[in-house]
């Protein structure tokens, strides 16, 4: 895959793009046919709201010929008193319609995000290996956030406006339908250029979207490596970039309002037109008395009325295209189908804990990681998994948690594959501690009981004496509800490895996966750690992954991989008297 727009991998346009009406179609079915009841009131109420520009206007009338003109006192009353009614009622429909759409919008896109996430937590390794974070991130806010009000305004413009224009020209055609007519003349002016303004604004918005991603993304990895962008002195460098990014954005959202406005500024040209020519026709009329003053100002008026409501749906276009342009992105990732799933029938769990790969081949698109890797790891015992970078050791780890799958080859525990368990069952029987202990922006106490409610205290207090997390928490104010940080970053090295056992010890899963667990510590962190680790492998089949030899020398079998294939296994002393790759490897690192 191209490395050019890594940033924001799910956003590349599809070949052809959905229809709007099957756009709108799946929107319908996945979120808004729940709300139908609220959009239905909604509607209904604004379709009484826009009833009334026609009845104002009607109004208009009588108040001219028989109040001002003809000097009618009696009925300045009830033309007053309706006038000021129809305002009062226009005053209740809209606060009533504006709340229940706001409803509407917000469930929908609750709805959405939720969806979205729910989602993509289940997608597997390989779409967040080419889909960052921040890119991510601007899917569940920033698109779902451009979609929320289209709904109402378009509820608003099939009721409202859409009645508002009805009842007006109901009332300009009863008045003379020749001065309606000349109203109209610009209209056909507006067919072309809408057209070619909703193709722009579509294009335009897709590549803003997909920019806000990379913007997302950019902001994540900078305030993430601030310490390197700060130790190698990097802030006009990032500066920069972000600068160039964000101006590409400003320009794409300049022109899409410029698009946006062509239609509505359209719109003002051809009422503009139409009042000239009804001007024209009118003028002689009401001058030789054909018609009354009361019904120019009533004409006139129904037709400045249409004004906004005409606007309004002429700017529906662009704002459709808009929204297109945001639930395109969204189901682009939504309908990426998820790599691992349950089998129809899930087999029941292992009896035993036996790990055999059997010619297991996995690539990350056309790159080979592992080539017909095969080993065993019994059950009850300690395995380690040594061999140069990038020898494929660590998608050993993902491939038995089925974070990623093979392309061939057979993975069993037990003697069970684990494509026959179910995921959840499967990862139930491993536990993990990484190099790089994943913590997060919470206490300390949170993050060793990962949202679990049936931990009894006697048992958290067994998991931190066992990690040695009572050590540091008893010199911290707070103790275990002290927050982490970001990504663990209020602790230390050490500290966050030693939460990261607890939660393994938590976990008490029979299969230990310890990659790289103590390899970045200091010395005196190094042997706490590795004593928590000792007391926690014990009893369990555990496999290590180590660059460091000297903790692996212990292990029951040591398994040597190169490029992806095993070239070596056995104990540490009869790989050293085979004098092959590992004892290569001991001499390299006792040389250094």
């Amino acid at each position: 895959m191209p490395q050019a727009k890594t940033e924001d991998r799910a956003t590349s346009s599809s070949p052809s793009a959905p229809s709007s009406s099957r756009i709108f179609a799946r929107i319908w079915r996945d979120y808004l046919r729940q709300q139908w009841l609220l959009m239905a009131v909604a509607m209904l109420l604004l379709m009484i709201e826009g009833s009334t520009l026609g009845l104002l206007s009607w109004m208009i009338e009588p108040l001219f010929d028989r109040v001002f003109a003809q000097g009618q006192t009696g009925a300045v009353m009830w033309v007053g008193a309706a006038i000021f009614g129809l305002f009062l009622i226009r005053a209740i429909t809209s606060v009533a319609s504006k709340t229940l759409l706001t409803a509407v919008a917000q469930a929908s896109s609750t709805a959405m995000q939720i969806d979205i996430v729910r989602h993509i937590l289940r997608l597997d390794q390989s779409f967040f290996q080419t889909n960052p974070p921040g890119a991510l991130i601007d899917r569940v806010q920033g698109d779902t956030q451009a979609v929320q009000g289209v709904w109402s305004v378009f509820v608003s413009g099939a009721g409202r406006d859409a009645v508002s224009l009805v009842s007006l020209f109901v009332v300009a055609l009863a008045i003379d339908w020749r001065w309606t007519l000349a109203a109209l003349i610009g209209a056909p002016l507006l067919i072309a250029p809408t057209a070619m303004a909703q193709r722009y604004i579509r294009r335009k918005t897709r590549q803003m979207r997909d920019e806000s991603g990379q913007r997302a993304t950019r902001l994540d990895e900078v305030f993430h490596g601030i310490a390197a962008v700060k130790l190698y002195q990097m802030e006009d460098y990032q500066l920069g970039r972000f600068t160039a990014l964000v101006q590409r954005i400003r320009r794409a959202l300049v022109k899409m309002s410029f698009s946006q406005s062509i239609v509505p500024a359209l719109i003002d040209v051809m009422t503009g037109l139409g009042f000239f020519a009804v001007l024209l026709m009118a003028a002689p009329e009401i001058t030789s008395g054909e018609r009354t003053v009361g019904e120019f100002m009533s004409f006139f008026t129904a037709m400045t009325l249409t004004f906004q409501p005409l606007r309004r749906l002429g700017g529906l276009a662009g704002t459709w295209q808009s929204a297109r342009a945001s639930l395109e992105r969204l189901y682009e990732v939504l309908d990426i189908a998820p790599g691992v799933f349950a089998p129809a029938r899930p087999a029941a769990a292992p009896a035993t804990t036996l790990i055999r790969f059997d010619q297991v081949d996995l690539s990350y698109g056309q790159k080979p990681v592992l080539r017909g890797l095969s080993f065993t790891a019994e059950a009850g015992k300690t395995t380690a998994l040594v061999g140069p970078s990038g020898a494929g050791k660590s998608s050993v780890f993902n491939l038995l948690t089925r974070l990623v799958e093979a392309q061939s080859g057979a993975i069993t525990l037990g003697g069970v594959p684990i494509t026959a368990l179910d995921p959840a069952v499967l990862r139930g029987l491993f536990a993990m501690v990484t190099q790089d202990a994943a913590l997060f922006d919470e206490t300390i106490r949170e993050n060793i009981l990962l949202g679990r409610t049936d931990v009894a205290p006697e048992v958290l207090a067994r998991a931190i004496e066992v990690a040695h997390v009572r050590e540091f928490t008893e010199a911290m104010p707070l103790g275990l509800d002290t927050p982490a940080g970001p990504r663990g970053s209020a602790l230390s090295g050490g500290q966050r490895q030693r939460v990261a056992i607890a939660r393994a010890v938590l976990r008490d899963a029979p299969i230990l996966l310890l990659d790289e667990a103590t390899s970045a510590l200091d010395t005196a962190s190094e042997a706490k750690v590795a004593e928590a680790l000792t007391t926690l492998s014990q009893g369990r089949t555990t496999l290590v992954i180590a660059h460091r030899l000297s903790t692996v020398r212990h292990a029951d079998k040591i398994v040597v991989i190169v490029e992806g294939q095993v070239v070596e296994e056995g104990t540490h002393e009869d790989l050293l008297a085979r004098g092959g790759a590992y004892a290569t490897l001991c001499r390299m690192q006792l040389v250094e």
